[in-house]
């Protein structure tokens, strides 16, 4: 464990930010997982939650808790499932 003042604080800053990015990873796949779900069951339900994983996805890669590229990959790839259900 840390000894110095500024460590320590070092030490809660990283907690505070490893559990807010948590959330948002958690957010965007708990989102990924529904529009997989909806193309699964019903195509025309997964265009309305496809814009909320893109939303989710998005606002996660605007705070840098994922990379850009991983964001617009992941929306790359459930576009195309849903546009493959909707067919």
């Amino acid at each position: 464990m840390a000894n110095h003042k500024s460590a320590l604080k070092r030490a809660r800053q990283n907690e505070i930010r490893r559990m807010r990015n948590k959330a948002t990873k958690t957010r965007v796949k708990s989102a990924t997982k529904d529009v997989r779900q909806a193309a699964d069951a019903n195509a025309d339900d997964a265009a309305g939650v496809l814009n909320t994983a893109k939303s989710a996805i998005d606002k996660a890669a605007k705070k840098g808790v994922i990379h850009k590229n991983t964001a617009a990959r992941k929306v790359s790839r459930l576009s195309r499932l849903v546009n493959a259900a909707t067919k």
